[in-house]
């Protein structure tokens, strides 16, 4: 692996990747500069991670063979003349930008290997879903250093970059959904006269618990749903509550939506 990560952007994921490097041993703490503007969060990054952390973008790329774009979409025109010196040293550059396509990134940084990613927030507990998708310039050899660096959080697969929007519809703005599932869950248990502590452990235990089924077994979900769905039982008073409520075509749409979002941002 490369002796230096620069990363622009010191918020959630970029932390969230810095500690899982650092605990895995694919960087030392030397070898890891971040910029982030923020005072207080710089002085955190610095003392928690023992990492450079600097107010500079230029500062914290200097050097680096691997450059990681960690901010909004929305602020990514203003960090684009920090890449400058990436088009001199040619790093990896790796971006989790939301909708930014890699065309985009490769201009703005001419010939760098660009590979683009979209993580989501379970990458926090080490358990996220990052999807990554190479530019022209990027080798075999770079796709690997990418997979290896994302898989310190979590599970990871390479797509198309067509698809990227769709993953971020689907599996970056996911956590989103589930968390309102298990909401909503702990909200009817607590209708249903639970205390609301144990209904939310009910619930979160639930959804944890089915999804490690459905991992563990490989069992298509319908197979699932029809196993604990007996007839005329209480599975299926409930699910028929949610098929009449349009609960199914309320998550396809919300994955439409939240991958048209990516796509307009992309235009931004």
């Amino acid at each position: 692996m490369p002796t230096k990560l620069g990363i622009i952007g010191g918020g959630v994921m970029g932390e969230a990747l810095i500690a899982r490097l650092l605990s895995r041993g694919i960087y030392a703490a030397d070898e890891i500069a971040v910029g982030e503007p923020t005072a207080a969060r710089r002085q955190f990054l610095l003392e928690t991670y023992g990492i450079t952390a600097t107010d500079q973008n230029s500062v914290a790329l200097a050097g680096a063979a691997t450059v990681l774009v960690a901010v909004k979409p929305q602020i990514f025109a203003q960090v684009v003349p920090d890449l400058t010196v990436c088009a001199e040293a040619q790093p990896l550059l790796l971006s989790i930008m939301a909708g930014v396509p890699v065309a985009t990134l490769e201009a703005a940084a001419p010939g760098c290997p660009v590979v683009r990613a979209m993580p989501n927030t379970p990458a926090t507990v080490g358990a996220g879903m990052t999807a990554i998708s190479p530019g022209q310039y990027a080798t075999p050899a770079h796709i690997q250093q990418a997979h290896d660096i994302f898989a310190a959080v979590g599970s990871v697969v390479t797509v198309p970059e067509n698809l990227l929007d769709a993953v971020t519809g689907l599996s970056g703005s996911g956590p989103g959904y589930v968390a309102l599932v298990v909401e909503a869950l702990t909200d009817g248990g607590v209708a249903a006269g639970l205390p609301r502590a144990t209904a939310q452990q009910l619930a979160i235990q639930t959804v944890l618990g089915t999804a490690t089924l459905l991992q563990s077994t490989e069992m298509h979900p319908a197979v699932l749903k029809d196993r604990v769905t007996s007839p005329g039982g209480t599975t299926i008073a409930g699910i028929a509550c949610l098929e009449s409520a349009g609960v199914r075509s309320a998550f396809i749409e919300a994955v439409k939506a939240a991958c048209q979002r990516s796509k307009d941002l992309g235009a931004v």
